[in-house]
């Protein structure tokens, strides 16, 4: 028998109260905060659908809110702080309605725990990634029994639930899909595995009824998600098959029309998943394949589990099989122990490379990471130094690229109307790069376009 887990519970704060009879008799107001990664991104999608199902209607203020969620991420620097900066924001909006539940969730909620609780006197309940399948019966408690709550407990494979996709959740045109939450890779620079937990995976019938739900709502595009989603299937176990067989048979179903995975390892890398990119018409011609540092190195210190030359390799596997796929990465400066030499073997891997876009960063430390352990540590002023130069050298490279495409056809997915020009409507090419179109499109209508003009990260185009 499995167990249930327990809610841990802190004393009451003054701020906590029921809410009034006349608010109860109106529409409830969900106000939902994003920080970070598209693992976040895609939590608030579920929670915002599982809040509906309660009836919840979202709204872009929270001074209209009942329920304000704050989802946090620790791997963006600073996180900590942007998250209690934000939360501070709240205290005049809980001191003017005090029956207002501020919940704070994501992965500095799961780091820190107790300690936002007492840092953050007003916030009604914290509570990590695991739990987010129970944010309904976490609110309806905190309502109940007029306590603060945490709940940061990591679950086993048997308790743990993956947030069903409700009814309620709104339409996308683009969905994530979750695969797999968690991380076993234990990389000395990142956080993932102590606030998201071990990984745990999804069967193959699960993952396949939520995208058949999907397409059969409306959504075009699904994005399989995971922190090393094409470890998928690696462990043969819980319903899981080979990550290109699944590639496969979600393609199979009808109204779908494209397909991406995010975020795959390069140590897991197989053939067959490399192949799926020139066998498989509906998966997308982009691969965003985190590479961190082009130093042998640093990747060594970094624990990454793979050499400068393995990653070239599957980079030019991939390129010999389909090579109108555009690439992108991941890129940290200043690792602990980086020198001026490993810095410009990043440097020479852009080029080499030739990503079409990098989210760069410089090095920050994490508690409880095996990093904090390695010397010497670069100074903060150099680690932003070599961070703008790569910067520098990535926007030129990716304006090349993107001019390069200049005079070219792509199919380009509609996601609605420009956000600066409402007669126009903006959309991705298959590359995922974002692009504006001449005129309005219904979303989710795939648009046959030729590009007229490169700006410095997306394009202009004219329907054909």
């Amino acid at each position: 028998m499995s167990r249930l887990p327990v809610l841990s519970e802190v004393p009451p704060a003054p701020a906590v109260g029921p809410l009034p009879f006349a608010a109860a008799l109106s529409p409830k107001r969900l106000y939902v905060d994003t920080f970070g990664c598209q693992m976040n991104e895609h939590d608030s999608q579920r929670m915002i659908g599982l809040m509906a199902s309660e009836g919840y209607v979202p709204t872009d203020s929270p001074e209209d809110a009942d329920l304000i969620i704050l989802n946090s991420c620790s791997v963006r620097e600073k996180a900590e702080q942007k998250l209690r900066s934000r939360a501070g924001e709240m205290r005049q909006i809980k001191r003017q309605r005090p029956g207002v539940i501020l919940a704070l969730g994501g992965c500095v909620a799961q780091q820190e725990g107790d300690a936002l609780l007492m840092r953050i006197e007003h916030a009604d309940l914290v509570f990590g990634p695991d739990h987010l399948a129970r944010l309904p019966e976490l609110i309806q408690k905190v309502k109940t029994d007029r306590k603060r709550l945490k709940e940061t407990t990591f679950l086993d494979r048997q308790d743990y639930q993956f947030p069903a996709l409700t009814p309620e959740a709104p339409l996308e045109v683009s969905a994530f899909v979750s695969v797999m939450k968690g991380c076993d890779k234990f990389c000395t620079f990142c956080i993932v595995p102590f606030t998201r937990g071990r990984e745990i995976s999804r069967s193959a019938v699960e993952i396949l009824a939520e995208v058949r739900a999907l397409a059969e709502r409306g959504t075009k595009e699904v994005v399989l998600l995971g922190q090393t989603v094409n470890s998928y299937g690696r462990k043969k176990q819980d319903g899981q098959i080979p990550f290109h067989e699944l590639l496969a048979q979600v393609a199979e179903i009808p109204g779908l029309e494209r397909i991406r995975f995010t975020s795959p390892h390069p140590s897991d890398f197989s053939d067959e998943q490399i192949l799926a990119f020139r066998d498989n018409p509906k998966l997308c011609p982009h691969m965003h394949l985190p590479v961190q540092s082009g130093s042998d190195r640093v990747l060594e210190a970094m624990r990454r589990g793979y050499t400068r030359a393995e990653y070239l390799a599957i980079v030019r596997r991939l390129r010999e099989v389909a090579p109108q796929v555009a690439m992108t990465t991941d890129l940290i400066t200043g690792f602990p122990g980086e020198t001026e030499e490993d810095f410009h073997e990043t440097l020479s891997l852009l080029e080499e490379v030739r990503f079409q876009g990098a989210f760069a960063f410089a090095y920050s430390e994490r508690v409880g990471t095996r990093a904090l352990k390695i010397d010497p540590a670069v100074p903060e002023e150099e680690r932003f130094r070599r961070l703008r130069q790569l910067l520098e050298l990535q926007d030129r490279i990716t304006k090349e690229c993107l001019t390069e495409m200049v005079g070219q056809r792509y199919s380009v997915l509609v996601e609605g109307p420009s956000k600066t020009d409402p007669s126009r409507s903006s959309g991705r090419t298959g590359q995922n790069r974002p692009i504006h179109l001449d005129r309005l499109f219904a979303p989710g209508t795939l648009v046959e376009a030729e590009v007229v003009e490169a700006y410095k990260h997306s394009l202009s185009a004219r329907a054909v």
